[in-house]
């Protein structure tokens, strides 16, 4: 009886694990600027078709998608980003 009174705790306590809220990656470095010059950052940002990633998956506040989504778009213009994926 005890043995299953274990287990059920054990599934229990795998259930409810607690949720670590993410924060910005920007908002940790403390960055207050997402420089459209600094090409790794923005790569990192958008998928292999140079589409931007959502905010979701990169982890970004609002504001900074906001930004991102500038900056991306600046660099593409001045050829440092393609506009399609290679």
């Amino acid at each position: 009886m005890r043995e299953k009174r274990e287990k059920r705790d054990k599934r229990d306590k795998k259930k409810f694990k607690r949720f670590q809220a993410r924060t910005c990656r920007f908002e940790r470095m403390g960055v207050e600027l997402v420089d459209w010059k600094d090409v790794a950052t923005l790569q990192r940002l958008s998928t292999g078709q140079s589409k931007i990633l959502a905010r979701k998956r990169s982890g970004t506040s609002a504001l900074f998608q906001r930004k991102v989504k500038e900056a991306i778009k600046r660099a593409r213009f001045m050829a440092l980003i393609p506009y399609e994926g290679s």
